[in-house]
């Protein structure tokens, strides 16, 4: 897939504010998030702009997985509810090309925190993760 509009930091604030605010209402997600990050969502905001920047223009320096160890609720099944909303606002904020560039980088990110956080060789994985 080759790019034809480059994706600026602009881009990528508009998208995660306008996600994020799903995330907010979310009945499965937005309760685990107000855990995680309990009233002004201005602090965490710049770190999302940070770490999506670095992935789709390759900037970011950082452990995401350690972040997402101390997330109280955290279940594997979420991430399938975290892709349908993050394809949700690509689908209604960006072109289809951008979109698909993005889309592919959450499914990896998202796979990739799966098997940090939940794999484990000496158990079963799980059937929600299937």
């Amino acid at each position: 897939m080759t790019q034809t509009v480059p994706i600026s930091d602009e881009q990528i604030r508009q998208l995660f504010d306008f996600f994020y605010g799903k995330i907010r209402v979310d009945p499965d997600l937005g309760p685990m998030f107000e855990r995680a990050i309990p009233g002004d969502w201005v602090p965490h905001l710049p770190k999302m702009y940070d770490f999506w920047s670095s992935v789709m223009l390759t900037k970011y320096k950082g452990n995401p997985v350690a972040v997402h160890q101390r997330i109280e609720g955290l279940e594997i099944g979420l991430f399938d509810r975290w892709l349908d909303l993050f394809g949700e606002s690509c689908g209604e904020l960006l072109d289809e090309e951008t979109a698909g560039l993005f889309w592919l980088k959450a499914v990896r990110i998202a796979e990739s925190l799966k098997l940090a956080l939940f794999y484990r060789p000496d158990r079963r994985w799980p059937e929600s993760a299937l």
